[in-house]
């Protein structure tokens, strides 16, 4: 009776026994997937940069071909834009040169109009005199005719000194200006200052030499403002 009575509470204890394993089976069961899903997150973890690094160069490889697209369609307008900027940069320059040229050739035009209104302003004042002077030659050949034929005597030679003082005075006027007599008789011709209105020949007497003056020439410093009328020995 009393082994009887022992193998129930045996059979409790034992079924106590099991019911704790089977408690702690299924703790073990629980914690089992979640130290897997630990590991596996580590795993995914510790992957994730070759996953990443796979997924990357997959995605990689499209946008490469997109971008260089994009790129080449952004070049395209911005190569334009630099010939465009080429070319004006070229045009500029063109404008340039021919503004620098004409800034050359109106600089040289200036240099010369100055001086040609200087050498104008110089001869202006170099011979003021001559028209005064032109006009007074008839008057001294008028002069220098009276008195190569008047014949002196008592009742002329007061008359004739006078007119030879006169002469004489507008003559000193004259140099004082700067006009001369020019040479002839017995010179050499020369077209620059004389002017032959008649050919003789003489044999004493060399070629191309003046034989007579007829009317004399003057000069006005280096101006010739009449030629003398001359006699040339051919």
């Amino acid at each position: 009776m009393a082994e009887e009575q022992k193998k129930p509470s045996e059979n409790a204890h034992e079924a106590a026994e099991e019911k704790i394993e089977a408690v702690f089976e299924e703790e073990k069961e629980t914690e089992k997937p979640a130290d897997t899903l630990k590991n596996g997150g580590a795993e995914t973890k510790e992957g994730a940069p070759e996953t990443k690094d796979a997924e990357t160069e997959k995605a990689e490889a499209p946008k490469t071909e997109e971008e260089k697209a994009e790129n080449a369609s952004e070049a395209q307008p911005a190569n334009e834009e630099l010939e465009k900027a080429k070319q004006t940069i070229k045009e500029l320059q063109n404008e340039l040169e021919q503004a620098e040229n004409r800034y050359l050739r109106l600089r040289a035009d200036f240099e010369n109009f100055r001086r040609r209104v200087n050498l104008d302003r110089e001869a202006a004042e170099k011979y003021r005199a001559q028209e005064l002077i032109t006009n007074l030659l008839p008057a001294i050949d008028n002069f220098e005719r009276a008195l190569s034929m008047a014949e002196k005597n008592d009742h002329t030679k007061q008359l004739l000194d006078g007119m030879e003082m006169v002469y004489r005075s507008i003559l000193e006027a004259l140099k004082k200006e700067g006009a001369e007599p020019i040479e002839a008789l017995g010179k050499e011709f020369d077209p620059h200052f004389h002017q032959a209105i008649m050919q003789g020949q003489e044999e004493d007497v060399a070629s191309n030499v003046v034989l007579e003056e007829f009317q004399k020439g003057y000069m006005l410093k280096d101006r010739v403002i009449r030629p003398s009328m001359v006699k040339v020995n051919q």
